[in-house]
């Protein structure tokens, strides 16, 4: 298996954003991560699938969507100034948990190294895309302990790739929310991010999509003491 990054080029990241679509992360956590970068913490992307399935326009042929979705991912990264973004090409609905997936996941936590993980909830009821369920059960299988054990994968000890210890994973499109975010300063980034993904976002909010959005950051900060948040399921590794 090849990584798509040059493992001596690599530095260590602070905070290692894993989903499954392009746009996920925005969605979810963009005020977040905007916060962190804006006091000095690095961010990286890896994004599984292309959202070759994510459109309604049945005109649309998907590798065109892929290069439409692939480039708004890449604009709303530079927003919010995440150093890097890799897109492992997986096809759009069909995320699985495999040995296989597992073993790249955890490839990316070794190469960037990350204090932090960010991806979305295993453990949604009900409604919910089976991506973001599955995406959220492999990352958390590969932080602990796949991505810890120096046996798991012995190949990667050969090519360079030393286990590494997440600290933290933060999971959001939670249910179970118990860290409410504070992103009062930053959701003017978080709706500059988002817009990126014009695809996505077009029809949301009859016109008005920043209220939309607003209006849809009110509702997630309701027991917060804020008044805009993002809520996460935040789960601490053993050190």
């Amino acid at each position: 298996m090849n990584s798509p990054i040059d493992i001596c080029q690599v530095d260590p990241v602070d905070i290692l954003v894993i989903t499954a679509h392009p746009d996920d992360a925005e969605f979810g956590a963009s005020g977040t991560i905007a916060r962190w970068i804006r006091d000095g913490k690095s961010a990286c992307y890896v994004i599984c699938t292309s959202g070759d399935k994510g459109a309604s326009d049945r005109t649309i042929d998907p590798q065109d969507l892929i290069k439409i979705r692939e480039d708004e991912q890449r604009a709303a990264a530079k927003v919010l100034g995440v150093r890097e973004v890799v897109f492992l090409r997986y096809p759009d609905q069909h995320l699985e948990d495999t040995p296989e997936f597992r073993k790249h996941i955890v490839e990316m936590i070794r190469l960037f190294r990350p204090h932090t993980v960010v991806s979305t909830d295993p453990y949604r009821r009900y409604l919910w895309h089976r991506d973001h369920r599955i995406m959220g059960q492999v990352v958390m299988d590969a932080v602990f302990p796949f991505a810890r054990d120096h046996m798991a994968y012995p190949d990667f000890i050969e090519s360079g790739l030393e286990p590494h210890k997440v600290r933290e994973v933060y999971y959001f499109g939670a249910e179970d929310i118990n860290y409410y975010s504070d992103i009062s300063d930053d959701f003017h980034i978080k709706a500059k991010a988002l817009s990126c993904h014009e695809s996505q976002v077009k029809d949301l909010g009859d016109g008005n999509f920043e209220g939309w959005l607003r209006n849809r950051c009110k509702q997630m900060a309701a027991g917060s003491p804020y008044e805009l948040a993002e809520g996460f399921h935040k789960v601490k590794l053993p050190g």
